[in-house]
């Protein structure tokens, strides 16, 4: 591994969660300005200036929100798996340049990368198999230029952050050209009535992560310390040291992860979060589609390769949404 020489001065205390984390919440804007937070997998950038993540090219829709509205944020607030005890949470407003224009080099960077961070979720896996996994292994990338940083040590969100910002006029790439044609939509099944999700999210999955907007037309990503299901949706309870929101069109993702990353849940929920005397309600509107990977080893492997049968027809049409062959895997 290249040593990490930090070119853009970013704050000491972070990089080591940057550099090791397994996750982070994710957010970005819909068309019509509502936020979106899923739990995605980190990577510094390979020039130390960018934090990137990935979605899969047979699920574009993350990216093609960011190419859309660059205003991205990311929310570093589960440590579990780094192996760092006493980590902040750090928030991350960015400016989102997504990279499609070469979907072999993608894929390449995907499996060495993923393979390195996450050895325990491939291993079990014959290599013959991960080779006819292109459909899972093709990449778009979101790079991410930091703009402003706000982090709470050791994760105490009920003291002030402490706060880094970019140098004024600090810009991002512009992104990759978007794809010819229309993208194929949504490839899950709307989960449909959401309170059962709710009921089980609530017993099982944590405190989750609220995405709001905020005055400057950015996602505001706040890790919440406690959310109580009540009629129509939840209370949650904040940090005193989170930043202060106004309620509006707001999303509600819970995740979790165990610490050797070999499955993962998550559920996310579309609404509005009203400021009532001081808490906040966030009132359910739906469920939105998910990816969990839970139960034995076998089980979840079931899982993840059923997506094959859905998402597989779709891998040739978005190559050539993008005037590509179909990529390869090579594995290391």
């Amino acid at each position: 591994m290249i040593p990490f020489t930090n070119p853009s001065s970013w704050p000491q205390e972070v990089i080591p969660l940057f550099e090791r984390a397994i996750t982070c919440e994710y957010a970005s804007l819909t068309e019509k300005g509502s936020p979106i937070t899923f739990p995605l997998t980190p990577y510094v950038g390979e020039d130390g200036r960018t934090l990137d993540v990935s979605t899969g090219l047979t699920y574009p829709a993350k990216a093609e929100r960011a190419r859309r509205n660059p205003k991205v944020t990311l929310l570093y607030s589960d440590p579990v798996g780094s192996g760092l005890p006493n980590a902040p949470t750090v928030l991350v407003y960015g400016l989102a340049t997504v990279r499609d224009a070469d979907l072999q080099a993608n894929i390449d960077r995907y499996i060495r990368l993923s393979f390195a961070k996450l050895p325990d979720t491939y291993k079990a896996m014959p290599g013959f198999l991960l080779r006819r996994m292109n459909w899972y292994f093709a990449r778009i990338w979101v790079q991410v230029t930091p703009i402003r940083m706000l982090w709470w040590p050791g994760g105490d969100l009920d003291q002030p952050p402490q706060r880094w910002d970019a140098p004024a006029g600090t810009t991002a790439p512009p992104s990759d050209p978007a794809p010819q044609g229309k993208s194929l939509g949504n490839w899950t099944t709307p989960p449909g009535e959401w309170r059962p999700g709710a009921e089980y999210a609530a017993q099982n999955l944590g405190a989750p992560v609220l995405t709001v907007v905020d005055a400057d037309g950015w996602p505001l990503v706040l890790r919440t310390k406690r959310a109580v299901l009540e009629s129509g949706g939840f209370r949650l309870t904040l940090g005193a040291g989170l930043p202060q929101i106004s309620g509006g069109s707001a999303c509600l993702t819970f995740h979790t992860h165990p610490e050797q990353f070999t499955g993962q849940e998550n559920m996310a929920f579309t609404g509005e979060a009203q400021v009532q005397d001081g808490s906040v309600f966030f009132k359910v509107g739906r469920r939105i589609g998910d990816w969990s990977l839970k139960g034995s080893t076998l089980r979840a492997s079931f899982s993840f390769l059923s997506k094959a049968l859905v998402l597989r027809p779709r891998l040739t049409a978005e190559a050539a949404r993008r005037g590509q062959p179909v990529p390869k895997v090579k594995l290391p």
